[in-house]
């Protein structure tokens, strides 16, 4: 079953895309200057919809790079973990866990910004629409208020 809880939950993904990117120039820092760019993303399900994997690239103006999304769900607790590996960096972040309820994806996790903790939360909206809407928010208060950093919108390709 293709659905937004648990297995399948990425199955909205599966194919190809182009990317409008939009990103703050500096996060967590009263800025209201965003970049936009585009990029391209393929993605497909791995594990029987148990796994789901993006490969992108992305045209930021401040030099292309790929990057990648892994995402697990986790059939004891039904939580999705998510990965990002980037080109420009080698260490891997802590990976946001969390689910789809109602549609609405809401993900995760205690990070660092600049050696402060922070949290970070993405947010998939859209789901079942040809374009689907991907964020990503910093928070650096525990997550009392949240700052969106960075926004991509997805229009399927094929």
């Amino acid at each position: 079953m293709i659905g937004h809880e648990g297995m399948h939950a990425f199955a909205f993904q599966t194919g190809r895309w182009r990317v409008r990117h939009r990103k703050l120039r500096q996060r967590l820092a009263g800025s209201t200057d965003w970049i936009a760019f585009d990029g391209t993303c393929s993605a497909w399900e791995l594990l029987g919809g148990g796994a789901n994997v993006e490969d992108q690239m992305l045209n930021d103006p401040a030099g292309p790079y790929r990057a990648a999304a892994f995402r697990r769900l986790d059939p004891a607790t039904g939580l999705w973990s998510i990965w990002w590996f980037d080109t420009r960096v080698s260490a891997i972040d802590p990976p946001v866990v969390g689910r789809f309820v109602d549609g609405l994806g809401t993900f995760l996790a205690d990070d660092t910004l600049d050696g402060s903790p922070i949290k970070v939360r993405f947010l998939w909206s859209d789901v079942s629409t040809e374009s689907p809407r991907w964020e990503q928010a910093f928070s650096a208060d525990g997550g009392a208020r949240w700052e969106t950093n960075w926004t991509m919108q997805f229009e399927r390709l094929s």
